[in-house]
């Protein structure tokens, strides 16, 4: 776009080409929030109980671990899976799926001088529609968090199985923190303070799987949402409310979101 804020040097001239709505929120305020909606309407949070098997009846029967115990067995008439890139086979979403670990870091607090030189002192998010893939945003205290680049278990598609510490991942790390320090004079000796990985799951077709269970077509009585290829921000409420208006009978599910198996 004309008058780009942004300037920088990434495998050519990158600059802002187009705006569109949106803004940035708190994870750990959103989670927190909608935690204590839940709990105001009766519903139960189990943190650091995870599931590992799903009993399938009229009522199917969720088990669950729980760290020095014995497993534990809750019965539930309707489920939405919604963490499908760690929980591949619960899910049976396994085929025309990849699951990976998405990568970011966060710099030290920059100042404002530093935050005009790059063109982000509107602290607007951004993201590349090119790639590599690069997209970032500042928070509060003038840090920023630049993302890019995936990994995938070496030898499963279970991202347990990911070694966050290993050369690869290292090397990977390495070449964003370059990127970054490359983009502009004005973080050229940044510092980072912080590298990360979370999960993040893509389907062939890049769009959402959004569908009834594998083993609940006939019950009707599951669904599974997922693999929203980073956008999970923005499609999770909303296709979390359709879901659950599809397990109650009143809204059908989009021939989209049926994964082929």
């Amino acid at each position: 776009m004309a008058n780009s804020p942004v300037s920088w040097n990434d495998s050519g001239v990158l600059g802002v080409t187009k705006e569109v709505e949106g803004g940035t929120i708190d994870p750990g305020k959103l989670v927190s929030g909608l935690a204590r909606a839940g709990q105001r309407l009766g519903a139960l949070i189990l943190e650091n109980h995870p599931v590992t098997n799903i009993a399938w009846s009229d009522v199917p029967k969720i088990e669950v671990t729980t760290p020095g115990l014995a497993s534990r067995k809750i019965s539930a008439h309707k489920i939405i899976f919604a963490t499908n890139a760690l929980s591949l086979e619960l899910s049976e979403v396994e085929v025309g799926t990849h699951p990976k670990l998405t990568l970011a870091v966060a710099t030290e607090p920059i100042t404002e001088n530093q935050l005009a030189q790059i063109g982000l002192a509107e602290r607007k998010p951004f993201y590349t529609s090119d790639l590599p893939y690069l997209w970032g945003r500042v928070r509060e205290d003038n840090s920023i968090i630049f993302g890019a680049g995936l990994v995938q278990a070496p030898h499963s598609d279970d991202l347990n199985d990911v070694d966050i510490a290993a050369a690869e991942v290292r090397q990977i790390f390495d070449s964003l923190e370059k990127r970054v320090r490359g983009l502009h004079s004005a973080l050229s000796s940044v510092r980072f303070t912080h590298r990360w990985g979370g999960p993040i799951m893509f389907r062939d077709s890049w769009e959402p799987i959004f569908m009834w269970h594998p083993k609940a077509k006939k019950k009707k009585n599951a669904i599974v949402i997922g693999a929203f290829a980073g956008h999970g921000v923005a499609l999770s409420s909303y296709l979390g409310r359709w879901g659950a208006e599809a397990l109650l009978g009143h809204r059908k599910l989009p021939s989209w979101g049926k994964l082929d198996t």
